[in-house]
């Protein structure tokens, strides 16, 4: 059963457990997110094709329009765990990736906000580890120790609970962190099979000599 879901367009894609923090200060998203915070509903994190996170001018029509903005139809549900408001006008909130969700239409409201309607998708199975793969999750579980000596645990990329033996979690903390370009990531979040996402992981790991 389609949902209405209010959208977020950013320059990366969200995935299901994965944190993210963002600055708001466009009026079209500090009304979306008191309306979340009031209600307790998430909103949709979808991953730009073309335009920008802030909403701009298209200078080249110059005819007072906005710039277009395209994003994929494939994106996570973004759940608000903190509100911090420094200034009048200005949020720093934490968010926790939940469901994917494919769009099946979307509309710009007239002051800028994307709605869309979508379906949830189903979660990932619970798959363990193989032998061959197990070097992604010690890699992992070191880095993580690496990270832990300099930061403050609620500021680290890696959150618990920590699922060391179940690919998708691993192949999504992964994607997460390396260096991959923005068309990559997104096609890895889409990816419905977690054993493959992870031995793709394996595969990039192996291509920048991570050992």
């Amino acid at each position: 059963m389609e949902e209405e879901i209010a959208l977020f367009p950013l320059q990366a894609a969200l995935f299901p457990e994965g944190r993210l923090a963002l600055r708001i200060f466009e009026p079209r998203y500090l009304d979306l997110i008191g309306r979340c915070e009031r209600e307790g509903r998430p909103f949709g994190v979808v991953q730009l094709i073309e335009g920008g996170e802030v909403r701009r001018l298209d200078a080249a029509a110059g005819d007072g329009s906005f710039a277009r903005e395209r994003f994929h139809e494939i994106g996570t549900l973004a759940h608000i765990e903190s509100v911090g408001r420094e200034q009048p006008g200005l949020l720093q909130i934490r968010c926790r990736g939940g469901a994917r969700f494919r769009l099946a239409s979307s509309s710009c409201l007239p002051h800028g906000l994307w709605m869309g309607q979508g379906m949830l998708l189903e979660p990932d199975l619970a798959v363990p580890v193989p032998g061959d793969l197990d070097r992604t999750s010690h890699l992992l579980q070191a880095l993580l120790h690496t990270l832990e000596q300099g930061a403050a645990a609620q500021d680290l990329p890696l959150q618990p609970p920590y699922r060391w033996d179940d690919c998708g979690w691993l192949a999504n903390r992964w994607a997460e962190l390396l260096p991959l370009p923005a068309a990559e990531r997104q096609q890895l979040m889409q990816l419905d099979n977690p054993l493959l996402r992870l031995e793709l992981i394996a595969d990039q790991l192996e291509k920048l000599g991570v050992r």
